[in-house]
């Protein structure tokens, strides 16, 4: 008996040292299936754009599919240098911005061949690990355009962006081309901070726009809808929804929803299969990467009519029977 419970006893040390040594203990096997991923910004986690990224991140983290590292406000002067440490660090996938830092960031991907890297740009895919990706988010935009339309009493919009590059340029036009088909008369006044994240900057230009009769106010960047709230005009937003902070002004958004496009490259990653692609696309409605958020409280306050159009016009554009024109040059003021 005694003999047996040795005998026994061994085997089950030797199988728990043959399941360690392969890699089958339950807490070593969770850890070996989690990608390692990690995210550089260039602007604070609460950043419209940004937060939709580390929102999505963190939602693969919260269900145990990845380890997420992530650096916030990382200076373009040293976004190389954090991409290089995270690559070296042994991380699979790199997620992050790279409009001001093209070539550093692209001279990384080469130096990291097995890394795959998957960041905002408005250049093309490079092969082998370098995916794109940015808010194609201008089908909601022309929706949210249209209820703007038909909300301004004085026929005047201000808009307010961030830089005039082909991933903002292409909203604002499709807003204003949606707001011109349910308002005709409308006219637009555009400006640029030449800031991703500067609320005081933007607020300053909405002030200014509001004193030239605009009572409908395009929230590109933070700020905007402070400005609109203190002078009781209307903002519309854009990539996330703030209307439960401001619930008299911001009417209607457009939302980006980044869970499709990381979703898919976390997929791709695991299964060996990440190539140089364009995930753009996979924001735009059809791929539940974006939608015009919920009109809340002001489901009551927007014309029937115009509530109608807009809904008719979406159901128009899941069905690939209306397609939002893409334009990216810089839009232009029309206010004379």
């Amino acid at each position: 008996m005694t003999t047996r419970r040795i005998f026994t006893g061994r085997l089950l040390c030797t199988s728990m040292a043959l399941s360690a040594a392969l890699g089958l203990a339950p807490s070593m096997a969770g850890a070996q299936a989690k990608l390692k991923v990690a995210a550089i910004y260039t602007v604070p986690y609460e950043q419209q754009w940004v937060s939709r990224i580390h929102k999505a991140l963190k939602a693969a983290e919260a269900r145990g599919e990845i380890e997420y590292k992530s650096s916030e406000n990382v200076t373009n002067a040293d976004y190389e240098r954090v991409m290089r440490e995270y690559a070296t660090g042994g991380n699979q996938l790199i997620v992050g911005e790279a409009f001001a830092v093209e070539a550093a960031a692209r001279k990384v991907a080469k130096d990291f061949p097995k890394t795959s890297f998957l960041l905002g740009s408005s250049g093309k895919p490079q092969a082998p690990n370098f995916s794109v990706f940015d808010n194609y988010i201008q089908e909601p935009a022309y929706l949210s355009g249209m209820v703007a339309g038909g909300m301004t009493k004085t026929n005047k919009i201000g808009m307010v962006g961030g830089f005039p590059i082909p991933e903002v340029n292409r909203l604002m036009h499709a807003f204003m081309a949606g707001a011109k088909e349910t308002n005709p008369k409308v006219e637009f006044t555009v400006s640029f901070i030449n800031s991703w994240f500067d609320p005081p900057k933007a607020k300053e230009a909405t002030f200014a726009m509001i004193d030239k009769g605009a009572d409908v106010l395009y929230a590109e960047r933070f700020g905007v809808s402070d400005a609109a709230k203190e002078k009781g005009k209307l903002a519309i937003g854009n990539v996330i929804n703030t209307q439960d902070k401001y619930p008299d002004t911001v009417v209607a958004s457009a939302l980006w929803h980044m869970e499709p496009s990381i979703d898919r490259a976390l997929k791709l990653v695991k299964e060996g299969k990440f190539t140089p692609e364009d995930y753009g696309p996979f924001s735009m409605m059809k791929h539940k990467g974006s939608e015009l958020a919920p009109l809340g409280t002001f489901e009551k306050k927007v014309p029937a009519d115009i509530v109608a159009k807009v809904k008719a016009r979406e159901a128009e554009i899941l069905a690939g029977k209306f397609t939002v024109k893409v334009d990216d040059s810089q839009p232009k003021s029309t206010a004379k």
